[in-house]
């Protein structure tokens, strides 16, 4: 366990309240060790964190259009990563036919959120339908495949080495969010047993990052039954009750839905904006310096950003403070919104990520520069 050293303290002009009663004049900005977790100060200044003129140097924000990154793939191992760390990998995989083959992650948990599309999700534990907005959360060395309703596209994260948990909802209690009896599990159903038979089959298994295909001489996906506490399991942002309140704007960590070893999943849902006059009505200016960054937007309007379209990526590395654009931050000032519409998928992780080489035309070279006033 951590000894922070404890000591409170007030200098000069300042809120009392964090994110609440700024100081006239004032920009706030918190600048906190552990993401949300650990002790933070919060700074007053006379300007904005990222009222930047130039910038140089390889550190600075990113915005890739995943859109342009790749077109379909058969099988998610052939899904381009984009990030990636030790602990962390993130792909898009497109698909628009039905998998004729079996996969296995045998690094790590696989978390699948849908995008776009619809489908059925073949596996060790049986059927499970799915549709856009959807987690699926695939356990390490499970046996899968998806047959396909609708055209998916995907973000996969994989959990390398890791598995996937529950945050700790603390004060709020275990059902807050979403009830844990809101998880869906496949079923061994009769379409489930229709699809067992004896032709060949091949499973292709990923394991320390190379592929290896095992065949069968029939459908290893052959389960009758099954009983405990380990299985795929569903839920939809749909069903995700967001923490709010009208008086103070709460920080990311409040919309944690996954945690593994060394990041945090979080889901950001529509939900009313604060109404209170003294509070910040958008994200406050911060620097993460533990933790870098990555938002993925699937739809709605980003309401601390500009010119963000459904299916790209930011991404901000620690190490410089960040927060809305301009125009966000007038908008929330002078309270234009009641609510937000917005359904984005945030990655915090605690080990630097690294950027894939991509096509030209997938990276906004311009993001940087977005937020000059």
């Amino acid at each position: 366990m951590k000894q922070w050293i404890p000591f409170p303290k007030v200098t000069g002009t300042a809120s009392r309240q964090a994110h609440c009663d700024l100081p006239e004049g004032t920009f706030e900005r918190e600048t906190g060790r552990e993401g949300f977790f650990g002790p933070a100060t919060h700074m007053y200044h006379r300007h904005p964190s990222t009222g930047w003129s130039a910038w140089e140097g390889p550190l600075r924000p990113r915005a890739f259009d995943l859109n342009k990154l790749n077109g379909p793939n058969a099988s998610p191992w052939a899904a381009m990563e984009f990030l990636g760390n030790e602990h962390c990998r993130m792909r898009i995989w497109n698909l628009d036919q039905n998998m004729e083959h079996l996969v296995r992650n045998a690094d790590g948990d696989e978390l699948l959120f849908i995008h776009q599309g619809a489908g059925v999700l073949f596996c060790d534990f049986g059927r499970l339908t799915f549709r856009d907005g959807d987690y699926i959360v695939i356990p390490r060395g499970t046996l899968w495949r998806i047959e396909i309703e609708q055209s998916v596209t995907a973000l996969l994260i994989e959990a390398t080495n890791g598995a996937y948990q529950l945050p700790d909802k603390g004060l709020v209690g275990r059902h807050a969010l979403f009830d844990p009896a809101m998880l869906d599990v496949p079923e061994i159903d009769q379409a489930f047993l229709a699809q067992q038979d004896e032709t060949p089959w091949q499973t292709v298994i990923k394991a320390r990052g190379a592929l290896s295909t095992v065949t069968f001489p029939y459908n290893p996906l052959d389960a009758v039954g099954w009983k405990g506490d380990l299985s795929v399991v569903r839920i939809n942002w749909r069903d995700i009750r967001p923490l709010m309140s009208h008086r103070y704007h709460l920080p990311p960590s409040a919309h944690i839905t996954f945690v593994a070893p060394r990041f945090v999943v979080c889901t950001f849902c529509p939900r009313p904006i604060e109404s209170d006059p003294g509070a910040l009505k958008v994200p406050f200016y911060h620097s993460n310096d533990d933790y870098d960054e990555v938002i993925f937007y699937h739809r709605g309007q980003f309401f601390s950003r500009d010119n963000i379209d459904a299916g790209m990526v930011t991404f901000h590395p620690c190490g410089f403070p960040h927060g809305p654009h301009p125009k966000a931050f007038k908008a929330g000032a002078d309270h234009r919104r009641t609510e937000t519409d917005e359904v984005a998928v945030m990655v915090d992780t605690r080990d630097g990520l690294t950027v894939a080489e991509l096509p030209d035309g997938v990276e906004n070279t311009e993001y940087v520069n977005s937020w000059r006033a």
